[in-house]
């Protein structure tokens, strides 16, 4: 054998060696672009926020199935994960590692309440996933909380209190009450209230707190009655917000002092009929926007056809914007991976279902209109036809704590 064929004997020795070697890896990587981009979804399926957080469930799988239908990710299909944090936040923090560690999603959304959304944060914070939370939380915004794989999907309760003060104290008087669920939820929507307030000189004239799940506000109402409050604010959520409006309105508080919710939940709504008459209070998301935001239309019908006619509530437009930002902003990364995702995130401008939305940069806080809306059971064209919007605040920085305030330094 000639020294030519020695060389090219060894050369194509080296070159097989090498490919040999690079085998594994390439398999690896082309079974990943194959692998479906798994989304985890922890809410509280079970306890007193089941019903929202069911119907948030819903709305996310529409996200899922439209953008799998348009064809994925080159190739890769979308799946959701969901998971039942219980309200809990242990739950929600052992939940979010399996669904990182075991089940190894791309990302994470979710996390309907305020008391455990901070957990399933810094779970994906610390291990670098992109999480989107779906609940209203000022903390998750600041900075002590806030890492750069965070993006807040929902309102926060500054914005949700804000726009509602903003309307009720000028219309309806300065003393206020607050009757808030004892957590961080409760806690941040009084504070959003007392800082809209200040413009119109409110005067608080009782701040009672109550545990959540309470099923007896019998030991609360009296007192309330007895200081003749203008205005009485029921910061709570879920069955607790049901069970208050409706003790409230038997206690006869309508004939002297309007009740507000800072978030009047649509599934609140229609399980506790007439008694939430004339209740203001704000959302994110009402399906009559589709009488003015073709978005809205386009969602509601898309809904209605893969739920037997329903429409969606308010927290279950969050759970498809959630999931849809993330997978929009996959497509505009033409990535997975966390970096560019992150960029693309901060850089997203978009109507999904309600009209504009962006991230701001510092926070990564969706800024997006707030709804302000009164309960109503009379001329109402279906049984979902539960609010008139009596005023908007649209997608505006100004209605945003800054970010200095919130301790992000430029």
């Amino acid at each position: 054998m000639t020294g030519f064929d020695r060389r090219g004997l060894l050369r194509g020795g080296a070159a097989a060696s090498a490919l040999a070697l690079a085998a594994p890896a390439l398999l690896r990587n082309a079974a990943a672009q194959g692998k479906p981009i798994r989304i985890g979804f922890p809410v509280p399926l079970t306890g007193a926020f089941g019903a929202e957080a069911n119907d948030q469930v819903r709305a996310a799988q529409l996200a899922i199935k439209a953008f799998n239908e348009a064809g994925g990710f080159e190739g890769r299909q979308a799946e959701l994960l969901v998971r039942d944090d219980k309200l809990n936040p242990g739950e929600a923090a052992t939940r979010t590692l399996e669904l990182i560690e075991k089940d190894q999603v791309n990302f994470l959304v979710g996390g309907l309440s305020a008391a455990v959304t901070l957990s399933i944060n810094n779970v994906a914070r610390e291990r670098g996933v992109i999480y989107n939370s779906i609940t209203q939380s000022d903390a998750i915004n600041e900075a002590k909380d806030f890492g750069r794989t965070t993006f807040h999907e929902a309102l926060n309760p500054h914005m949700t209190a804000g726009a509602v003060g903003r309307h009720v104290f000028p219309k309806f008087g300065k003393r206020v009450a607050f009757l808030s669920a004892d957590y961080a939820y409760g806690h941040e929507m009084m504070r959003g209230f007392k800082r809209a307030g200040e413009a119109s000189g409110i005067q608080v004239v009782a701040d009672i707190r109550h545990p959540i799940g309470a099923s007896d506000y019998s030991a609360f109402l009296p007192r309330i009655a007895a200081l003749k409050p203008d205005v009485l604010c029921l910061c709570n959520f879920g069955r607790d917000q049901v069970v208050s409006i409706q003790q409230a309105t038997e206690f006869g508080l309508k004939r002297t002092t309007k009740l507000v919710a800072p978030v009047l939940l649509f599934t609140s709504r229609k399980a506790g009929g007439e008694a939430f008459d004339g209740v203001i209070g704000g959302t994110s998301y009402y399906w009559r926007l589709e009488d003015t935001v073709p978005t809205a239309k386009a969602f509601n019908d898309r809904f209605r056809a893969a739920y037997n006619g329903a429409v969606p509530s308010d927290y279950g437009a969050l759970g498809y914007a959630g999931v849809r930002s993330v997978l929009e902003a996959v497509k505009a990364a033409k990535s997975v991976e966390t970096d560019k995702v992150v960029a693309a995130m901060e850089g997203l401008k978009a109507d999904f279902y309600k009209g504009p939305q962006s991230f701001r940069k510092c926070d990564h806080q969706s800024i997006q209109s707030v709804l302000v809306v009164e309960s109503k059971s009379k001329d109402m064209k279906t049984p979902d036809d539960v609010f008139t919007i009596v005023g908007t605040e649209g997608p505006d920085e100004r209605f945003l704590r800054s970010c200095d305030e919130l301790g992000h330094k430029a």
